[in-house]
């Protein structure tokens, strides 16, 4: 048998697998257990969370033959659970709207959906990347979802719901998935490691799980790779060289020189940097989430939920937070998300990086406007090793 990836192998099929979106498995489980079926789902949210998952999950709980009625959690064993599952169902339909966006083919589902299905109960479409249909389609596709026969159902999974029409999203029911926490994907990541007998240390999956950005998909994805490139233990290391992340302690460094205002330092870290062959785009965004992460730790402590990274970090992120005021890392953070948006379209980008990095060791020389205005002279900057940025 062929190898089968890992987000696939692993892929939930009951809506107590699901994990990160218990809001929207809780609803759907009550509603069919109570008989309150739509006509028409929207499932929207972040890449990689669970949207087409939980639209077969749900297609399967319809359909599923274990009972004489819809079922709260599918069988998973019924000949229409197999077959959705595998995805040859007649009566479940999977269709990319990202290529089949036109009013064409809109108009063939339309038809389609006039005849009673198959075999099972419903007739369930599930329309994939449903943003991408065309207003002309969606047009030709209102009047069946307002009247729809009762043996047809709809599921609409997007990643940007503002871009489906308010007319067809009045219609059905609206459910917006969460982006994954950082524990439950590091959960799952250490259980799928344990299942697959993987040696993993505990920094290496965290790392994973920070990369995954809110996505199991994502996740699991890049873990596969880690695999595929370890000689049998995922380490820290291994895992930061095959995405290409700057390590952590080099960030603190960074910090640390522009906490000092040493222009030389910053560029000489810069220089390493670049000569080991770091991108200067992700070494900017791996930058300004760490300074989030150290404005959060300065504001609420480094224990708090909102920190959502691995103990290690967090100690690290507290060591920099010490370092400025709040006022110092907001005015940093600020100088950062900027430079990163620059760096998109800049063809310099190693000599915008550098600019970047000097602001920030140079507004650690800045006198506060307080004190400006007190009368306070230049000699206060020397008295202060680290002053706060003035307001400018």
């Amino acid at each position: 048998m062929s190898y089968q990836v890992l987000a696939r192998k692993y892929r939930p099929q009951k809506f107590s697998d699901v994990i990160g979106q218990e809001h929207v498995t809780r609803t759907l489980k009550n509603a069919l257990e109570q008989g309150r079926i739509a006509h028409g789902y929207i499932f929207s949210g972040h890449r990689g969370i669970g949207k087409t998952t939980v639209a077969r999950i749900l297609a399967m709980a319809l359909n599923c033959r274990s009972k004489d009625a819809p079922v709260a959690e599918p069988c998973g064993v019924c000949e229409s659970c197999t077959e959705i599952r595998a995805g040859n169902s007649v009566d479940v339909i999977e269709i990319d709207a990202a290529t089949n966006r036109g009013i064409d083919e809109i108009r063939e589902l339309r038809e389609a959906a006039r005849y009673r299905p198959a075999r099972d109960r419903f007739k369930i479409y599930i329309l994939d990347e449903a943003h991408q249909i065309t207003d002309a389609a969606f047009n030709a596709l209102l009047k069946t979802l307002e009247e729809p026969p009762g043996h047809v159902v709809f599921m609409l999974a997007t990643t940007a719901p503002e871009d489906i029409p308010q007319t067809i999203r009045s219609r059905c029911q609206h459910f917006s998935f969460r982006a994954v926490k950082f524990e439950d994907i590091l959960g799952q990541l250490r259980d799928l490691t344990g299942r697959e007998q993987i040696k993993a240390d505990e920094d290496a999956l965290a790392l994973l799980a920070e990369a995954g950005d809110g996505s199991m998909r994502d996740a699991l994805s890049i873990l596969d790779q880690a695999i595929a490139s370890s000689s049998g233990a995922l380490t820290l290391e291994g895992v930061r060289q095959l995405i290409g992340s700057a390590p952590s302690h080099v960030l603190e460094n960074v910090m640390k020189a522009v906490a000092q205002s040493s222009s030389e330092d910053v560029l000489r870290q810069v220089d390493e940097l670049i000569s080991e062959g770091q991108n200067p785009t992700h070494f900017a965004r791996q930058l300004v989430r760490f300074l989030r992460n150290a404005t959060v730790a300065k504001v609420a402590g480094k224990d708090s939920p909102l920190l959502q990274i691995s103990g290690d970090e967090r100690e690290r992120v507290a060591r920099v937070a010490e370092l400025f005021s709040e006022e110092d890392l907001a005015r940093h953070l600020q100088i950062m998300l900027r430079t990163h948006g620059e760096l998109g379209y800049r063809q310099e980008q190693r000599f915008h990086l550098e600019l970047g990095l000097l602001k920030m060791a140079h507004a650690q020389r800045l006198l506060p406007i307080e004190e400006l205005l007190s009368g306070a002279g230049p000699s206060a900057a020397v008295a202060r090793p680290v002053a706060r940025p003035s307001v400018v």
